[in-house]
């Protein structure tokens, strides 16, 4: 029953969530490397997938994959297991670890063999080959001695061949130029604006801000936070500096507002500018600035969410001298 909803599948059709994860957990030992994760990705839509090293995305996306066991919960692709998808390779695109190839194999040889595997015919190789910018010549090459950035776009190459509905791509930035990371943005881009469904794990911040729908954050293998990238970057609260930050900030917290110092001087609170302004009115303390909080960009997002499962922590000054 199931295949033959897969099989059903109309090209750039919208038919509900295309990627459910849902209570997922994976246990090594005595490490949880994926506790209790649930997310969806829908079509129409690129979904950033966030988190620092050792995070968790890799193996959530092997799991999505069929490629790893999960010790609890379910992973599904347009409603099935990946296992049951039939040939899988026209239904979803993979592009986990380019390095994963054959490298006494040309390039056009792997997705040669990708292509007969599917049952597609030898011209979609040639397309894939123009579309991804491998020439005739670089194509006749062994990919032992493909840079990162070529070995990059054959395995983006051999996740398109087959026109699928959704893509699963870990880094695939790695090795590209900024000439190349401009073009695979537009590609994704144009993917999703066509109905795909895009789950993108990458480091690179800008590109994912740039470029993403919707937002996933995982730290020490836990959501931390998801939602749309408007939702998560939307400014809260307020930027607040006074005659006597010290005091205003003991008032705020006296009165339940929940205050941070900021990095450049002042304060945030999470109120209001109004209820913050009346506390200090209140207070008899002399306001210098008082404005709505700016949306934070996704780095500094980034950065407050995943700070405990951070490997690094900023320098200090003394540290630098």
């Amino acid at each position: 029953m199931a295949s033959e909803r897969m099989r059903a599948w109309p090209r750039g059709t919208k038919i509900g969530v295309m990627i459910e994860v849902k209570n997922l957990t994976k246990r090594y030992g005595a490490f949880t490397a994926v506790d209790d994760v649930s997310f969806a990705c829908k079509p129409g839509a690129v979904t950033g997938f966030l988190g620092p090293n050792g995070a968790g995305k890799t193996t959530t996306m092997r799991i999505v994959c069929g490629l790893t066991t999960a010790d609890r919960g379910s992973a599904t692709v347009g409603g099935v297991p990946f296992a049951e998808v039939p040939n899988p390779g026209t239904q979803v695109g993979v592009l986990l670890d380019a390095s994963a190839q054959h490298a006494g194999r040309t390039g056009r040889e792997i997705l040669t063999l990708a292509a007969m595997t599917m049952g597609l015919p030898s011209s979609r190789v040639d397309e894939m080959l123009e579309l991804v910018g491998l020439s005739g010549k670089e194509s006749a090459r062994r990919v032992r001695n493909y840079s990162l950035g070529m070995r990059q776009r054959l395995g983006i190459a051999a996740a398109l061949l087959g026109d699928p509905q959704i893509l699963i791509l870990d880094e695939p930035a790695n090795g590209l130029d900024p000439a190349g990371i401009h073009w695979m943005r537009s590609l994704l881009r144009g993917y999703a604006d066509r109905g795909g469904t895009v789950l993108l794990s990458s480091h690179l911040l800008h590109e994912i801000e740039v470029i993403a729908d919707e937002l996933i954050v995982i730290g020490q293998g836990r959501i931390v936070a998801q939602g749309t990238k408007t939702e998560l970057l939307a400014a809260s609260g307020t930027t607040v500096q006074s005659a006597d930050d010290t005091a205003l900030s003991a008032a705020l917290s006296a009165a339940g507002v929940v205050v941070a110092e900021r990095s450049g001087g002042g304060l945030g609170a999470d109120a209001e500018p109004a209820a913050v302004g009346r506390i200090a009115a209140e207070s008899g303390i002399a306001l210098i600035d008082l404005r709505p909080a700016e949306a934070a960009g996704l780095e500094e997002m980034f950065l407050q969410l995943t700070a405990e499962s951070q490997r690094d922590a900023a320098p200090t000054e003394g540290a630098l001298q």
